[in-house]
């Protein structure tokens, strides 16, 4: 069905691809892996219209098409994608959002109304089709996205990073919808990291590595260890590097029933220096809202919190830094960085302060920091004067972990902290946590993957509707238990 033949696409000083091609035959999901800043999205922008290609050549059922064809006309001979980022309208209904594109003639909105109710039958997704799409739950948008891109007939869908944001029952309502796709022909190209789900939805796979094209598995003849060998270059052993369990007693912060109606109840913990305490929980339990509670980002109905055996009041995000308590947030692209602003300008935002004398900013200084901590975390490409909206996902994360590590805060709460990234980009971060812990530092770490929180925590706290519902220590830890508190299934 397609077939892209040496792609070569150069930004200045970096080789985004490197004479790189894939196939995709009728009826099939393709896999397209590798590590961020391999090189996928761009790949797939080139496909899709959303970005020139230096050279190369796009064959689409036997016939070329367009040199750098635009996403309209991408669109025109039937390939679609569903970008990370979706792009619908939140203040729009799903019929507006279905149908923005019709601007030409004179159309009855009761009509529209009635179609879009079909075209999301055909997705299972029971929903007035008048509702406001920001009020749909991220699952039900991802669908309307897909219905969206693939109403008037495409031929290729490109979904890019489908799953980053949904729950284990959401994720299956998705791969249902994937392979109804592919029982009706469509050929499907998957960008995913979770390679557990990649072998799960997907036939056959191709892998990039630093821009250049490595190869292409039939995945029923190989094994995860196989691809990781691939996409990293050598074999990734002990994905969770090995740290002494936290000994020291010396509690750094207490939290004592913490609440915020309709989110969370009396939440009570201590969190020890140097110890890396893992927050578990089903999606929706409040997790995230009771980390941004003590960050200062929501504001408690009531509760105490406590630094160091003083009890402190945390009104503010800026109130929580000067404590020395750093978030790297759920959504890096709206809440941690500011996406147009360079990699200096990103890392040093928290910091301005020391970098100021006499109320002038020590440029200097700034860029020689900002510079050094880069390459520590190795960030790439390390162009110190870059947007970060133009870096992968792995190295935008980077970047917001980055700028606390110039803070130099004592507690980090990670919510999601490898949320969108690979699995060698994951084990770095895994070993910078790991670090942190043995300068002192105390972490708290939100995350929906279980083997993470297994593998990085010293104790878990599982959270259900918004209530502690156990503290699990270390010898305690497995998916089971943490399953069996996260759904409430143990009469406690």
């Amino acid at each position: 069905m397609l077939e892209m033949v040496q792609i070569t696409k150069k930004y200045p000083g970096v080789t985004a691809l490197n004479n790189v091609g894939l196939k995709l035959n009728k009826g099939e999901v393709h896999a397209l892996l590798g590590e961020n800043g391999a090189g996928k999205s761009t790949l797939m922008k080139i496909l899709c219209g959303a970005t020139p290609k230096d050279s190369g050549k796009i064959v689409f059922e036997g016939k070329e098409i367009l040199r750098n064809p635009s996403r309209a006309e991408a669109a025109t001979v039937g390939i679609s994608m569903v970008f990370q980022e979706l792009s619908l309208f939140p203040q729009l209904t799903i019929t507006e959002n279905l149908f923005l594109s019709r601007s030409k003639g004179l159309f009855k909105w009761s009509s529209l109304d009635s179609i879009s109710e079909e075209i999301l039958r055909r997705f299972n997704l029971n929903i007035d089709p008048r509702t406001k799409v920001g009020e749909l739950t991220v699952a039900e948008q991802q669908l309307v996205e897909i219905a969206k891109a693939t109403k008037d007939g495409a031929r290729i869908l490109i979904l890019d990073e489908p799953t980053s944001a949904l729950s284990d029952n959401e994720i299956e309502k998705l791969f249902q919808t994937v392979r109804k796709l592919k029982e009706e022909g469509l050929g499907i190209i998957y960008i995913g990291h979770r390679l557990n789900e990649v072998f799960e939805i997907a036939d056959n796979a191709t892998v990039l590595r630093d821009g250049n094209l490595i190869g292409r598995v039939c995945l029923k003849d190989c094994c995860e260890d196989d691809i990781i060998e691939m996409m990293v270059g050598r074999k990734i052993e002990n994905l969770f590097p090995e740290r002494q369990p936290a000994k020291n007693n010396e509690v750094v912060l207490k939290v004592s029933n913490l609440s915020k109606e309709g989110l969370f109840e009396n939440v009570s913990f201590e969190l020890r220096k140097g110890e890396v305490l893992g927050i578990s929980g089903l999606m929706g339990s409040g997790r995230t809202e009771i980390v941004k509670t003590i960050f200062g980002a929501i504001k408690k109905d009531s509760g105490e919190i406590e630094l160091n055996g003083e009890r402190v009041e945390i009104d503010s995000p800026k109130t929580a830094i000067k404590n020395g308590i750093a978030l790297l947030t759920e959504d890096r692209k709206t809440e941690g960085l500011v996406l147009g602003f360079d990699l200096t300008q990103n890392i040093s935002l928290p910091s301005l302060k020391s970098f100021c004398k006499k109320c002038i900013i020590d440029k200097k200084e700034e860029e020689t920091i900002s510079e050094n901590i880069v390459n520590e975390l190795n960030i790439n490409p390390p162009l110190m004067d870059r947007a970060v909206k133009t870096l992968s996902g792995g190295n935008q994360q980077k970047v917001v972990l980055a700028k606390w590590l110039v803070r130099n805060c004592n507690i980090l709460i990670l919510d999601e902290p490898t949320r969108g990234i690979d699995v060698g980009a994951k084990k770095e971060i895994y070993t910078i946590i790991n670090e942190l812990v043995k300068q002192g530092k105390s972490i708290i770490m939100v995350s929906s993957e279980l083997p993470e929180v297994i593998g990085m925590s010293d104790r878990v706290i599982v959270i259900y509707d918004g209530r502690i519902n156990k503290v699990l220590e270390k010898e305690e830890l497995s998916e089971i238990n943490i399953m069996r508190y996260a759904a409430n299934k143990i009469a406690i």
